[in-house]
């Protein structure tokens, strides 16, 4: 496996790797990623559909990227994924699959032209004092102090941040800012995250340094991520013979270790309440998607708040057991164990069921919500809420089936949970849907009066409580996540946000698909080059545009920074005129 850039691999096909067809595939999990892996497979390796089976232990396919209408809650979304235009390996997936409603469109045509007819903005990023736009909010707010934390923490290598936090290395300045309000809520960070895991977004992500404060990079599908990209993919490899296995359970899969080479043999599961195993050759090659965010999810209602599960579910004890027979498979104690207390477990699906709270939504967007339209463009925050609560609104209908003359779908998040609300005296956990949606009534300035009747009538709310959403952010050190394809693997490699690969950051859509895409083309020899991650840190024009946003738009001789101070002194300044260097800092508006 190599990885490339540059359209003439983008859009190369691959040679069928030697004794393909002979080989069996096994996945274990049916979400994004194992199935990007299937396609793959299919697309690249060239492999017969039914060659390959994928294991799920729920009886629907999605993972994490659900979507649906409960009979008897209602819309039930359990979060929603921002993507951006440099997510290359997702994009290179969906390129070649199929809309299920536009004729002889694939899913990423029809998402560029949906984006190309509306694009995304966000009007009202963040606001306080019950939906008053936050003061200077087009502005990154960093002090000079903040703006050299952050770059020193860019320029130290990761294995000098092995299980260090965020607030190990930032002070309150950095904390006051905007910068980390958006920053935060746009990527569910928390101060006792994983430093490494923010170093490694603040270099994948310099180039939407320009646009947090309205989140304009982004790029959402017509409907929810279940419908709009899980639907489709299923078909398509439905219609290519893949097998689906559901309500199957993996407990295991025992690896046989000679030398330093390591074969998986066997995979030990119970489907439908029956033990079963299945025997495997080197022959016989298994995906595994180690670890879930969205493990042991549970769910109230308006008047009942989520149940708190302790234990962990299939997912993790698949991986532990993994981990038992080798160091190289990873530590999965190290996130799902221990998860600090003040951190995001609780989302919300509301669905609006007449037309007495779209009005506040369109007073604070300035959109109308049955247009058909964005409506919030990403997460809308409220800046001094305990939860730092936040709320978005995608284009409705949502749900195919959504009768947007009649209901409208919101989701909710907070991203403390050890805090009483504001409105409501109660931590997010301990709330029953009615009250989260109270809680923000009363920051979108509802009057206070009202709220009770509002959240009660005019309103249901589904509360999900997911105990591992926040674990792919915990503080980590080099060998917790395993690579992709072990050292000395013969037929094992591990997909998703829990396996390792360099560069790319975790809680996105791209890496599950990048994960898929290096395995397959690993295990598989398949000759044709793995996008390489975005390279914008390496793009110095990119980084030069970033500094001027940093710094809230000023002029590169205002800048009181004594990096500068060092780098581009006034005689540097007067050195460079009528030169290259001054048509780089133009462009990027700093002279």
């Amino acid at each position: 496996m190599y990885r490339s850039n540059g359209n003439f691999e983008a859009y190369a096909r691959p040679l069928k790797p030697e004794g393909v067809g002979g080989k069996r595939a096994y996945f274990v999990g049916a979400g994004l990623a194992s199935l990007a892996g299937a396609a793959f497979l299919v697309r690249d390796a060239q492999m017969p559909g039914e060659n390959i089976t994928i294991l799920e232990e729920l009886g629907l396919p999605g993972g994490s990227m659900d979507g649906i209408l409960d009979e008897h809650k209602g819309f039930i979304i359990r979060g929603g994924r921002e993507m951006e235009a440099h997510f290359e390996t997702l994009w290179d997936l969906f390129r070649s699959i199929p809309s299920l409603d536009t004729a002889d469109a694939s899913v990423l045509d029809e998402m560029y032209w949906l984006h190309k007819k509306d694009s995304s903005i966000n009007p009202c990023r963040a606001s306080e004092d019950r939906g008053q736009p936050v003061p200077h909010m087009t502005e990154l707010t960093l002090t000079p102090k903040a703006v050299e934390e952050m770059l020193k923490l860019v320029l130290t290598p990761e294995s000098e941040l092995d299980d260090k936090r965020i607030d190990e290395c930032f002070g309150d300045e950095f904390f006051a800012s905007n910068f980390w309000l958006y920053w935060a809520t746009m990527f569910a960070f928390e101060p006792w995250a994983s430093a490494m895991e923010m170093r490694r977004y603040m270099l994948r992500f310099v180039h939407h340094i320009a646009t947090l404060a309205d989140l304009s990079s982004l790029r959402f599908t017509r409907y929810n991520q279940y419908e709009s990209l899980i639907k489709p993919l299923v078909a398509w490899l439905g219609s290519r013979g893949v097998r689906f296995q559901y309500e199957t359970q993996v407990e295991n899969i025992e690896v046989e270790k000679t030398g330093g080479s390591k074969v998986a043999r066997r995979l030990v599961m119970t489907t439908a309440g029956e033990r079963k195993t299945i025997d495997l050759t080197e022959n016989d090659v298994v995906f595994v998607t180690n670890g879930s965010i969205t493990e042991s999810s549970t769910f109230g209602d308006n008047d009942h708040p989520a149940p708190i599960e302790t234990g962990h579910g299939g997912a993790w004890t698949l991986w532990k057991n993994l981990a038992a027979q080798d160091a190289a498979f990873g530590r999965p104690e190290k996130f799902c164990e221990n998860i600090p207390k003040a951190n995001w477990t609780i989302s919300a699906t509301v669905t609006l069921l007449d037309d007495r709270i779209a009005p506040y939504i369109e007073k604070m967007t300035g959109r109308d919500p049955r247009d058909g339209r964005i409506v919030t463009g990403g997460p809308c925050n409220f800046k001094d809420s305990n939860w730092l609560y936040g709320y978005t609104m995608s284009r409705q209908p949502h749900f195919r089936t959504q009768d947007t003359s009649q209901k409208l779908v919101v989701w909710l998040y907070g991203l403390f949970s050890d805090k009483p609300g504001n409105f409501v005296k109660k931590t997010i956990r301990e709330c029953t849907g009615a009250e989260l949606c109270e809680e923000w009534l009363f920051h979108m300035g509802v009057p206070v009066e009202e709220i009770p009747a509002l959240a009660r009538r005019s309103a249901s709310t589904i509360p999900c409580n997911m105990p591992y959403i926040t674990s792919y952010f915990m503080p980590r050190a080099r060998g917790d996540r395993p690579l992709v394809v072990p050292d000395g693997s013969k037929n094992l490699a591990f997909i998703g946000n829990f396996a390792e690969t360099e560069r790319d950051t975790v809680f996105t859509t791209e890496y599950s698909v990048r994960t898929a895409m290096e395995a397959v083309y690993t295990l598989f020899g398949v000759d044709r080059g793995v996008p390489e991650v975005f390279a914008s840190s390496f793009d110095v024009r990119v980084l030069l545009s970033s500094l001027y946003y940093l710094n809230d738009r000023k002029k590169l001789h205002t800048v009181q920074l004594p990096f500068m101070t060092r780098l581009l002194g006034k005689v540097a300044l007067k050195t460079i005129e009528g030169t290259y260097v001054e048509e780089l800092l133009k462009d990027a508006k700093l002279v």
